[in-house]
């Protein structure tokens, strides 16, 4: 057996043992956080040297659920970056405020605007953009690397392989191979704006990467597998904690589903109730942990059969099914800025909900960031119309009714109260998840409180 295949193999056995726990029952999952936490906590070379990195819901949870069980270590955030409501839990939690890296131009800290202007925009996923990045910067050091990127066929180091998952997706590299080209005897599209996976680096990352440098500490991180992309494949090959001789990082949470995380943010909600005053908040008292911007967490009515709430029954001893938790209002939060994974996000998406949210910070987003070679204004609505997905058309507009499958009025109906002509179902795509389906035409008049 070669190197490499040996281990794909190994590779595979744990993507197996680490999906199999994902499966089992929230109490076994609250019960393995809490011991892989003390398991970081009292490993030899971390020694108690810990931190939490803090940023939204997941994170605030984490920090939370580790002071539950006794382990009282710091709090870190770039926290300038998050929604002010977000802000504001940080600091009646004592979180303690980090800045980005300097930018060495201005000698002061990069603002998103700024990383945006210098390295590109943060589109799709973390590892397509890196790839994309690569693609439109290259050197003679990273040939064997494009080359990868452009056909799956690696070099020497990865066994001289073909059609491996270096190669980036077909469509993307229909409208971002261009820069290869000439090399590569091809005939795709060149994208008229820079993109990159850097902004997390210079903004979030780095900074808490000197954090740990100069304290000496490890941090403790709210990542799940269930998010999906590279933190997905790096918790299922690594585990929830990893150390080696340059990294030591700790995922308490790594084999959660979302609903395992919400479960834990309400018992979280009820143990800070009862213990807020050991916080270094200044004093402030919060109402909830949940921030603004999340809404309220709330339990959706149960949609199964009597026969399938009998067979749940059956495989859990007897519980009784419950409906899925969910936000009221964002389901994920992060920079504003930010593109990861908008391609597969329903509408209204991230930057809808910036628009209804704060307008004018919309519109500074969508045009006036960057200004190409002619001078023109542009910004993410550049980005979004290359990718393909709509950005001017909004929800709440009442002379312009949205085309909805029948899913995505259920859906929407939860959040928003929707109105619309009086007509029977007609052949459209869906506006919220643009799959060709059954639609009626329906807008937005207003949120749903509570």
């Amino acid at each position: 057996m070669k190197y490499y295949e040996g281990c794909e193999e190994i590779t595979r056995e744990k993507t197996r043992d680490f999906q199999a726990k994902m499966k089992l029952g929230y109490d076994f999952k609250k019960a393995y956080a809490a011991r892989r936490a003390w398991e970081f906590y009292n490993h030899p070379e971390v020694a108690g040297r810990c931190y939490v990195a803090v940023g939204g819901l997941d994170s605030i949870t984490l920090f939370l659920f580790l002071r539950s069980i006794g382990i009282d270590v710091p709090a870190t955030s770039v926290s300038m970056l998050e929604d002010r409501s977000i802000q504001r839990v940080h600091k009646a939690l004592g979180v303690k405020g980090l800045l980005p890296v300097v930018n060495q131009k201005t000698k002061r800290p990069y603002n998103k605007v700024e990383v945006i202007r210098e390295y590109g925009f943060p589109v799709l996923s973390k590892e397509i953009a890196g790839k994309i990045y690569t693609l439109q910067h290259p050197t003679e050091k990273n040939a064997t690397v494009r080359h990868a990127i452009m056909t799956g066929e690696t070099g020497a180091y990865g066994g001289y392989r073909k059609g491996t998952r270096m190669k980036m997706a077909q469509k993307w590299l229909e409208i971002f191979g261009g820069p290869e080209n000439e090399r590569e005897g091809t005939d795709y599209k060149t994208a008229p704006f820079q993109v990159s996976e850097l902004c997390c680096y210079y903004l979030k990352e780095k900074p808490c990467d000197d954090y740990a440098k100069e304290s000496g500490r490890f941090p403790y991180m709210g990542l799940m597998a269930s998010e999906g992309g590279r933190r997905q494949k790096a918790l299922m090959l690594n585990g929830c904690n990893y150390i080696s001789k340059t990294t030591k990082r700790s995922a308490p949470f790594a084999i959660f589903t979302r609903q395992d995380l919400l479960t834990m943010t309400l018992e979280m909600e009820a143990w800070y109730q009862e213990h807020w005053e050991e916080f270094d908040g200044n004093g402030e008292h919060l109402e909830t942990i949940v921030p603004e911007i999340y809404g309220k967490i709330v339990r959706d009515p149960l949609n199964m059969t009597q026969e399938e709430i009998e067979e749940y029954k059956a495989e859990h001893g007897g519980t009784e099914p419950e409906g899925q938790l969910r936000t009221t209002k964002a389901q994920r939060t992060g920079c504003s800025m930010c593109g990861f994974g908008i391609h597969i996000e329903k509408r209204p998406n991230r930057f809808d909900q910036l628009r209804h949210r704060n307008p004018r910070e919309w519109e500074m987003w969508m045009k006036h960031i960057c200004q190409d070679e002619t001078g023109e204004w542009y910004g993410w609505g550049r980005v979004l119309d290359y990718i393909g997905i709509g950005w001017e058309d909004d929800l709440f507009d009442r002379e312009d009714p949205k085309p909805l499958c029948e899913e995505c009025v259920e859906r929407l109906k939860k959040d928003f109260t929707l109105e619309g002509p009086e007509e029977a179902p007609h052949k459209g795509t869906c506006w919220a998840c643009r799959r060709k389906r059954k639609v009626v035409n329906r807008f937005a008049v207003e949120e749903v409180q509570g």
